[in-house]
């Protein structure tokens, strides 16, 4: 009796772990190199090795590391899942993922190994090999694309290490900056010289190890080079038409109401009694809102129709400003104002709530307008804080900024309404679009702030807090947005950082904007017309034509925010992912040169048994960002 009860016993204790178990399913091993600290402070490549077995099951996605890694690797794993079915056009929520990682340190960057768990799940699912000579790093990115890493001549070290002879890295991250410090005493003095080199990976690696490095533009790229079949990567109509018409009339309209509106504040301010010094301050203010004015005037006349709205709005908050200036010169309580602006968000927000959000066009429009309200909250706080402070000029200026910010919203929520068409999007759908957003860019964040600390980077940090605090309020389409930005923003700093040279920069301009002509293209080939990705791409452009790294990154930064806003609830509106016939598109090759095919493949049966355990330059253009429509 004793037996059974222990035997019983044994059973009970067993069947979690046998639940897990993917006795069924088939198994790729991969390495890839990583980054570790040591305990002086200095960044080390480590050869790291993914044991992936995909098999039957339900959806899951399990991750076991040894050491422990310094940044949570199940948010990549997850994310790698998702795009691997999207590639393959599988549904996973009919396989489970286990990955195993191994490496002899700590290391920091699960985004890092990204693309490299997307490329074993599909192996593993298609049941093709690995090629062993074959590593890479890179993060994946919800589209497939290769999203930038750091620490790239340390894991070519790595790479070296384990034996490869080929290092796929992301494309545009070939240059890599390196900082050198030379110690020299002087006597009794220690003089510490700190310089900046550049080093080009492809000629350094190929000179010291011979380890030939490749840059990737995507999954599509990986996966030849790993295991030479080709998968058929999403193709843009030949034509993409992309501009803001439907802004036209609004921004016709926006412009005539911000000049005649110029013309009543500038005849208040004649016509007030404020100091001499007032009047000179405000005079300042109001040329810069009628300068603005003039370049709004001139997008118009050239079709640039977001553009001109975006230059009206940042005007309007100039004039605002000075009316509201000239009230409290005049006696008016600030309060009061503040009241009004209260008034304007609830009005607003009550608007907004009440809507009934059909199709994933007016989604978008939506979610950028609840996302503008929650700014509008925030800068009137921002005011009422500076208000007690004592901080008058500072409080109107929040304040004008929070009331043009809740007009904003409304514009984009009634935009919505006149393109509402299609089914019903619950809640619960938005819901979970803005939790994988919080996720992914919690991710990045985490990642950048373990190679280079949170000093620096407090403002992008805050960016993701505030998404969290959305979401935790229930305000997801808020949430989505600030976790949007906050992750762009992230791999815009890692893309650039070090790198001064503007032809460089256009070089990397030039592939985000096609990369978001191509999202647009895609969306609207589903049925979805993006507006906020078009206003965006135009907004982009008129950054684009300026001839300062602040212009060019701003450029970059709304390409990507473009793609993104174009991409984020691809496939809402379709059915279930389809599965199509294998397809063997040849066998490995020596150093394959990526090409496209048109033929996608699917996998086969899974039947295999394998039971076993499982400068920050970004930062500085945070408040110019904000003065978009």
């Amino acid at each position: 009796m004793k037996k059974l009860v222990l035997f019983l016993l044994l059973l009970v204790l067993l069947s979690p772990a046998a639940a897990q178990c993917p006795c069924e399913g088939r198994t790729v091993i991969l390495k890839a190199p990583a980054v570790s600290q040591t305990s002086t402070g200095e960044l080390v490549g480590v050869p790291t090795e993914f044991v992936i077995t995909v098999a039957p099951g339900s959806g899951h996605v399990y991750v076991e590391t040894w050491p422990l890694t310094q940044v949570d690797m199940q948010a990549s794993a997850r994310l790698a899942a998702e795009v691997a079915g999207r590639v393959l056009g599988v549904n996973m929520s009919q396989y489970d993922v286990f990955i195993q990682v191994r490496a002899d340190s700590p290391i920091i960057g699960g985004p890092s190994a990204g693309g490299t768990m997307t490329v074993g799940i599909i192996a593993a699912l298609m049941g093709w090999d690995i090629r062993k000579d074959v590593m890479m790093t890179g993060m994946i990115n919800p589209d497939g694309s290769i999203g930038p890493v750091g620490g790239i001549l340390e894991k070519a070290s790595a790479a070296h290490q384990a034996g490869a002879k080929v290092f796929l890295i992301p494309e545009g991250q070939r240059i890599q900056v390196v900082t050198e410090s030379q110690r020299k005493s002087i006597g009794p003095i220690v003089q510490i010289t700190t310089t900046q080199k550049k080093v080009d990976v492809v000629e350094y690696a190929k000179e010291r190890w011979g380890l030939q490095v490749i840059e990737i533009r995507d999954i599509y790229d990986a996966i030849y080079y790993f295991t030479g079949h080709k998968l058929e990567r999403p193709k843009p109509p030949a034509q993409v038409l992309i501009n803001t018409d439907f802004l036209k009339e609004d921004a016709k309209k926006d412009y005539e109401e911000t000049v005649r509106y110029y013309k009543a504040v500038e005849a208040k301010l004649n016509d007030s009694n404020v100091g001499y010094t007032t009047y000179n301050y405000l005079k300042t203010a109001l040329d810069s809102a009628r300068a603005t004015i003039e370049r709004a005037k001139a997008a118009l006349d050239a079709g640039k129709y977001y553009t001109t709205m975006s230059l009206d709005f940042q005007a309007r908050i100039v004039l605002r400003h000075v009316e509201w200036y000239i009230y409290a010169s005049e006696g008016k309580d600030i309060e009061a104002i503040f009241e009004d602006v209260q008034a304007e968000i609830n009005s607003v927000e009550s608007y907004v709530s009440n809507l009934t959000i059909r199709g994933i066009t007016m989604l978008q429009a939506v979610a950028a307008s609840e996302e503008r309200i929650e700014e509008a909250k925030e800068y009137l706080r921002k005011a009422r804080t500076d208000y007690y402070n004592g901080d008058y000029w500072n409080a109107i200026s929040n304040a004008a900024y929070s009331y043009e910010r809740a007009k904003t919203a409304e514009f984009w929520a009634r935009l919505g309404e006149r393109f509402s068409r299609g089914e019903v999007i619950p809640r619960s759908s938005i819901k979970m679009a803005a939790r994988n957003q919080l996720d992914n860019a919690r991710l990045i964040v985490t990642y950048i702030t373990s190679m280079f600390g949170e000093t620096n980077l407090q403002d992008l940090v805050d960016e993701l807090n505030k998404g969290e605090a959305y979401y935790e309020d229930g305000k997801y389409s808020a949430a989505l947005f600030s976790a949007m930005e906050a992750r762009i923003r992230g791999e815009i700093i890692l893309d650039t950082i070090g790198i001064g040279n503007t032809t460089v920069l256009r070089d990397k301009l030039a592939r985000m904007k096609e990369d978001a002509k191509i999202a647009i293209a895609r969306a609207q080939m589903e049925g979805v017309l993006p507006l906020l990705s078009m206003a965006y791409y135009e907004f982009a452009e008129s950054y684009e034509a300026g001839n300062t790294t602040d212009d060019i990154i701003t450029a970059m930064l709304f390409y990507q925010y473009a793609k993104e806003t174009a991409m984020i609830f691809l496939g809402w509106g379709g059915g279930e992912n389809k599965v199509e016939e294998v397809t063997d598109t040849g066998t490995q090759l020596p150093i394959p040169t990526p090409t496209e095919t048109t033929q996608k493949p699917s996998p086969t049966t899974i039947t295999t048994s394998v039971c076993g355990p499982a400068l920050f330059i970004a930062l500085a253009l945070a408040p110019l960002l904000r003065r978009r429509r």
